[in-house]
């Protein structure tokens, strides 16, 4: 038998027509310890070049290259119960899969001896200097341009500048800037300045001091990606105890370390099922906010997956219609909870008919205080639970940065986009974390990754577990009930004016009414009355006529008596 090695260190030792494959030692101590093998199944057919495994470590996944061409005659599943032995014995014992060759003559392109060094390192030293006009004349040349203006040749030509900005002074001092955006954010209506009924998907909540104090200390700061593990430690732990918070307030498994935002979480779960179910077709419920669905449309465009869509009524929900759309074609259901209109609805029946049908149901949840009051759509048998967790830890902040939360079942851990931490012990048993799963482009090859998504929303994270940790399961559900009440007590006083309708039977925080004239304009006449007093339909969906008297009201624990007497003034001042 012979060992041969491979320029991205693997090995494969070869007995006439057939070989073994695994990594090398050099290969497991770059990668750290090997949490999961991702294994070949037996009759798969290679080339060589070809990843038909990937091993996962605590720092990334990595693809294995198969040294030769052939058909994959078995595969070391003992590694699946007991992944550590690549870190133990990768040579030997830790191989990965055995292979008949079809050309044995790919052996004379392989090395009788390991690599020990990185093979895309240069020996060179690295250049930390600007481009020549020498260098850029050089790319452009291999490009096929003659000058840098070519480069933006798509952009149309009323786009592009042609020199300074117009009205815009060339330079100023940094107080003559400083006076002028001061003026500037005078004009602005502040959400602490007026009674606030504001919601559709960003809520305003009361957040401790103590949340900003303790997301500023330098230990969070200093070690915002987890690359090293070793020196991250505290960024580790509290993705961590992120995760299990999510994680049970969604009712699921399991959860990653955030997403961006509410809307691109909601279309990565898309994505996620259909790469579970092979599907192409998803079916969104009308009373999702019509924002997640533009930007799944907009993901669409490059995915080829068809959207299911529909306008939401002034009614019931559309729950018959969602399961009516399922069909053998369908990968997944998308449903908010509560919706848009803030209707609550049980997604029991909704989930059976999609597992009846080999769909996933997807529940997003624009306002997670809502699961301190509600049954979470996990018990209800979700398989994806996705949304925004701005309104805990996070302010409002002109509409972000926010951070998206993602969790699901066990079984579809591994394709779930961005980071997942893990728990484990250090060499000397002491408790320590990881980065387990990291299955991004940024890690792998981008054909591999379930994601594009670069990092994680660490600081709003870390702002949402703080809040959650200082709220506990007792001060959430009490927060919930504060909320419940309050906005009971707004929609009681709102729909006693004559010509307002109560559109929901059941809310939590939020409801719709519907007003005898345009919501916009009402808006606006609240706005000049010192009044915040709620997002019309007529913004969310313009040229809508049926739903442009439609008003979206919040009530958040923030709203004192006074607002709540204050809108209802306002608002029969602005009818009469």
């Amino acid at each position: 038998m012979t060992r041969y090695f491979t320029q991205d260190h693997e090995w494969i030792d070869v007995d006439g027509t057939s070989g073994v494959v695994g990594i090398t030692d050099y290969a497991q101590s770059q990668l750290g310890d090997i949490t999961y093998v991702d294994l070949p199944a037996a009759g798969t057919t290679v080339k060589k070049g070809d990843a038909p495994c990937v091993v996962d470590s605590v720092k990334a996944a990595s693809d294995v290259y198969s040294p030769v061409s052939g058909t994959i005659t078995a595969a070391n599943d003992a590694l699946g119960d007991a992944p550590e032995t690549v870190n133990t014995d990768p040579e030997a014992g830790g191989w990965l899969f055995r292979i008949d060759l079809s050309d044995v003559s790919e052996l004379d392109g392989l090395m009788d001896q390991a690599l020990t060094t990185p093979t895309s390192r240069s020996s060179e030293p690295m250049r930390y200097l600007p481009l020549t006009p020498d260098d850029r004349s050089d790319m452009l040349g291999v490009i096929g341009a003659d000058t840098i203006d070519d480069l933006f040749v798509d952009v149309p030509a009323e786009a592009r500048l042609s020199g300074p900005v117009p009205d815009l002074p060339l330079r100023q001092t940094e107080m003559a800037v400083e006076r002028h955006f001061s003026n500037l954010a005078r004009k602005n209506k502040a959400a602490s300045d007026h009674p606030f009924f504001l919601g559709a998907g960003a809520y305003k909540h009361h957040v401790p001091a103590s949340v900003d104090h303790l997301i500023q200390r330098g230990e969070f700061l200093t070690a915002y990606t987890p690359y090293q593990p070793e020196i991250a430690q505290g960024t580790l732990q509290v993705l961590f105890e992120f995760q299990t918070q999510v994680a049970r307030l969604f009712g699921c498994d399991v959860a990653n370390a955030s997403m961006y935002d509410g809307s691109t979480a909601c279309w990565e779960a898309v994505g996620m099922a259909g790469r579970v179910t092979r599907r192409k077709k998803a079916v969104l419920s009308s009373g999702l906010h019509p924002h997640y669905v533009s930007v799944a449309k907009t993901m669409a465009r490059f995915t080829g997956d068809t959207l299911d869509t529909a306008t939401p009524g002034l009614g019931g929900t559309d729950m018959a219609r969602l399961i009516g759309a399922i069909d053998a074609e369908t990968s997944c259901v998308v449903v908010q909870y509560p919706d848009v209109l803030g209707r609550i609805e049980d997604l029991s029946p909704l989930a059976a008919a999609c597992q009846a049908a080999g769909a996933l149901l997807i529940a997003v949840v624009t306002e997670p205080v809502s699961l301190g009051a509600c049954r979470s759509p996990g018990e209800m048998g979700a398989d994806i639970v996705v949304g925004e967790g701005q309104s805990l830890g996070v302010g409002l902040q002109f509409g972000g940065p926010y951070v998206g939360l993602f969790a699901t079942r066990d079984k579809y851990v591994r394709q779930m986009p961005g980071r997942l931490c893990g728990e484990t012990v250090d060499a000397t048993g002491k408790r320590g974390y990881v980065l387990t799963l990291s299955t991004r482009e940024q890690h792998i090859r981008r054909e591999k990754a379930t994601s594009n998504i670069c990092t994680n929303s660490g600081l709003c994270a870390l702002a949402f577990s703080i809040h959650m940790t200082l709220l506990g399961e007792r001060g959430l559900r009490d927060l919930a009930a504060l909320n419940h009440a309050r906005a009971v007590q707004v929609a009681e006083r709102l729909s006693a004016i004559p010509g307002v309708c109560l559109v929901n039977d059941s809310f939590f925080n939020e409801f719709t009414i519907v007003l005898p004239k345009p919501a916009r304009a009402v808006v606006h006449d609240l706005a000049a009355r010192g009044v915040l007093g709620g997002v019309s339909l007529g913004r969310l969906y313009p040229g809508e006529a049926a739903l442009e008297n439609g008003l979206i009201v919040a009530v958040t624990e923030v709203v004192s008596d006074e607002d709540i007497a204050a809108l209802e003034a306002a608002l029969k001042e602005v009818l009469a």
